[in-house]
C-alpha cells in the first residue's frame, strides 16, 4: 500500500464523521431556515425584527462583558499562581478549576441559591437594609453565572502561557531600569497577547452559546440560545429557530476568525 493510499485510508473515518455529524446537519439547518413563509429573508430577521435584534444585542453585550471581566480576573490570578509557590497552592488551583465539572444548569442553580429570591444575598440585604436584593434572574445573574464557568478555562490558559515566558526578558528589562509595573506592561502582557486572544475568543464563544445557565436564569432577559429554544419548542417555528441558529453560529465564527487573524494559530477553536 502506498503512502498516499494509507493517508487517505486514515482520513476516511474522519471524513465520514465530519459528513454525518457536521456537514449534513448544517446543510439541513440551512435548508430549514429558508423553508418558512419569508424564504431566505428569514435569515435577515435577526437584525430586522426588533425583538430578535434586541436579543442579539443583549447576547453580544453580555458575552463581551463576560470576556473582558474574565480576562482581567483570570490574568491577574493566573500570573500570580504561576509565579508564586505557597502552601495550599495546588488545592486553590483545584478549587478555582472545580466549576469545569459543573453543567450550566448546576451553575444557574448555584446563582439562584446565591442571589435568588431565597438566596444568601437577599437574606443578608434584607436584614441589613430591609430591602431584599434579588438579581439572579436578570442580566446581572447571567453575567455572574457566565463568569463562574469562564474564569477557570481562562486561568488554565494564562497559567500555561505564563509558564513558557522567558525570564531573561524580564531580567533584561529590570537591568535597563524598568520598574515592576513597566515590566508587566511592556514585557509580560505583550508576550501573553496570543493567549489573551485565544482565551478571550473561547470565552466569548462559550458565553454566546451557553444554554444551560440561560435556561435556568434568563427569566427577565432574552438571549439568543433561549430565544432559539422557545421558537423551536413553544412556537414550533422551525424556520425561524434554524435561521437564528445560523445567525448565532456565523456571528460567533466571525469573532473566532477575527481572533485567529490577530493571533495566528493560537485560537484552535476558530477552525
Amino acid at each position: 500500500m502506498s503512502h498516499r493510499s494509507f493517508v487517505w485510508l486514515c482520513l476516511l473515518p474522519l471524513s465520514i464523521l465530519t459528513a454525518a455529524f457536521f456537514l449534513l446537519p448544517m446543510a439541513n439547518l440551512l435548508i430549514t431556515g429558508s423553508e418558512g413563509p419569508k424564504g431566505l429573508s428569514e435569515y435577515l430577521s435577526i437584525v430586522i425584527e426588533p425583538r430578535y435584534r434586541m436579543t442579539l444585542i443583549n447576547t453580544v453585550v453580555l458575552a463581551a462583558a463576560t470576556t473582558v471581566t474574565t480576562l482581567v480576573v483570570a490574568t491577574i490570578t493566573g500570573i500570580f499562581l504561576q509565579r508564586h509557590r505557597f502552601p495550599g497552592r495546588s488545592l486553590l488551583i483545584a478549587i478555582l478549576t472545580f466549576p469545569l465539572a459543573f453543567p450550566g444548569v448546576v451553575v444557574g442553580f448555584m446563582i439562584i441559591l446565591l442571589a435568588g429570591r431565597q438566596g444568601l444575598i437577599g437574606e443578608v440585604t434584607s436584614r441589613l437594609s430591609g430591602d431584599k436584593l434579588v438579581f439572579a434572574y436578570s442580566i446581572h445573574g447571567l453575567f455572574l453565572g457566565y463568569l463562574y464557568f469562564s474564569i477557570p478555562r481562562v486561568i488554565l490558559t494564562i497559567m500555561a502561557a505564563a509558564q513558557k515566558l522567558d525570564p531573561g526578558l524580564e531580567e533584561a528589562a529590570r537591568s535597563l531600569g524598568a520598574g515592576p509595573w513597566a515590566v508587566q506592561r511592556d514585557v509580560v502582557l505583550p508576550a501573553l497577547m496570543p493567549a489573551f486572544v485565544a482565551a478571550g475568543a473561547i470565552a466569548f464563544a462559550t458565553a454566546m452559546g451557553a444554554f444551560g445557565t440561560a435556561f435556568t436564569l434568563a427569566t427577565n432577559i432574552d438571549v439568543l440560545p433561549m430565544l432559539i429554544y422557545t421558537e423551536f419548542t413553544l412556537a414550533g417555528n422551525l424556520a425561524t429557530s434554524a435561521a437564528l441558529s445560523i445567525g448565532l453560529g456565523v456571528i460567533t465564527w466571525m469573532i473566532l476568525a477575527l481572533a485567529r487573524s490577530f493571533s495566528g494559530n493560537a485560537v484552535a477553536a476558530a477552525g
